[in-house]
């Protein structure tokens, strides 16, 4: 039998965000369209609110007795987004206060620690994964990044591949389609196994690895 031992999953689910009025804040992130998970009242005062961002396999929570953390200090919580335009649009047409898509045109400067200047308007140069964002408070002032990710840094994403919603997968299914248009340029004819090159291309992408050609 083998000796190696098996490492413990932690799989981090759900962080703590300090508000001053919870039923305020509940309204605000019910806004967002995010999944309202429960709403906890105890005896004793203790109240917890939790909920859960469209496709995200973690979640946020807030409440009464849950954080001696002053309200609004939570601060640069990143939303990852295929298409930060498009995410960006959503948010503005439910009515959140949303900035217009940025990128940094100084490092760190997305978090707004006296960088303000260094925002540049509209996408980051290319396109460049990991380079766009918009911001939002919520009404304590704790504030969120959206950030566009579209091709994961290597190993960032290990073991199977899989897609926390189907909007995620069709947007990767978009981009192969339109790199698998140029690989048929590049060959000169259309490309039968097409199945197969989306595939490996999808895997590799969230892999983090070299994409096919």
């Amino acid at each position: 039998m083998s000796s190696r031992k098996v490492s413990t999953d932690l799989k981090f689910e759900a962080v703590v965000i300090p508000v001053s009025d919870v039923d305020r804040a509940k309204e605000f992130y019910s806004k967002l369209g995010w999944r309202l998970d429960a709403d906890f009242h105890c005896e004793n005062g203790f109240r917890v609110v939790p909920f859960t961002p469209s496709g995200s396999g973690a979640s946020v929570q807030f409440g009464t007795n849950i954080t001696s953390a002053a309200p609004g200090s939570a601060q640069g919580l990143y939303l990852v987004v295929a298409d930060i335009a498009a995410a960006r649009d959503e948010l503005a047409g439910k009515g959140v206060e949303i900035s217009e898509v940025l990128h940094p045109e100084a490092p760190g400067a997305q978090f707004r620690l006296g960088q303000v200047d260094a925002r540049v308007a509209g996408v980051a140069p290319d396109r460049t994964s990991y380079g766009s964002f918009a911001t939002l408070d919520d009404p304590d002032g704790n504030t969120w990044l959206l950030q566009e990710v579209t091709n994961r840094l290597p190993g960032r994403v290990t073991g199977e591949t899989s897609y926390t919603s189907a909007n995620d997968l069709t947007q990767a299914l978009i981009r192969a389609a339109k790199a698998h248009g140029e690989h048929e340029k590049g060959i000169g004819q259309a490309g039968p196994e097409w199945p197969v090159w989306y595939a490996e291309y999808v895997v590799r992408e969230q892999a983090g690895l070299e994409l096919p050609q």
